[in-house]
């Protein structure tokens, strides 16, 4: 029963990054967002509050990273940031170790998504030398 939940949640968190979003990057946001979901073990009603105001995190860092082409002024930015919606994460998450996870979802996530990206060059790389000989 529990899993039958869990994957009705994830679900529910795929469309709505597939129909929330523009085309572009919609399975890796997806699949982040089943990815926070599972590590942050969201509730449904902690989904339904925390979606948004992720989103609006997010909106902001680019609007910042736009703004700043000095990589200490972007990261004190960043900072600042992270401040501000660590409250608002608050809110919905209660624990901070579960507001602590948040940021930590995202660093992992992107490093799983390098990890891919450099294991599959390197998979192309070995098929085109393969190939070669």
């Amino acid at each position: 029963m529990k899993k039958l939940f869990l994957f009705i949640l994830i679900c529910g968190n795929i469309n709505y990054f597939c129909f929330a979003q523009p085309v572009r990057n919609n399975r890796a946001e997806a699949l982040f967002a089943a990815y926070v979901t599972k590590q942050l073990s969201l509730t449904s009603e902690e989904a339904q509050g925390f979606w948004p105001v992720y989103q609006s995190y997010r909106s902001e860092l680019k609007k910042a990273r736009q703004a700043h082409k000095d990589e200490l002024e972007w990261e004190e930015t960043v900072l600042n940031i992270r401040k501000k919606y660590r409250i608002s994460f608050k809110k919905i998450l209660v624990d901070d170790k579960r507001v602590n996870g948040v940021f930590k979802a995202e660093r992992s996530f992107r490093t799983m998504l390098r990890n891919e990206q450099a294991r599959r060059q390197n998979k192309q790389r070995s098929k085109s030398k393969d190939s070669q000989l």
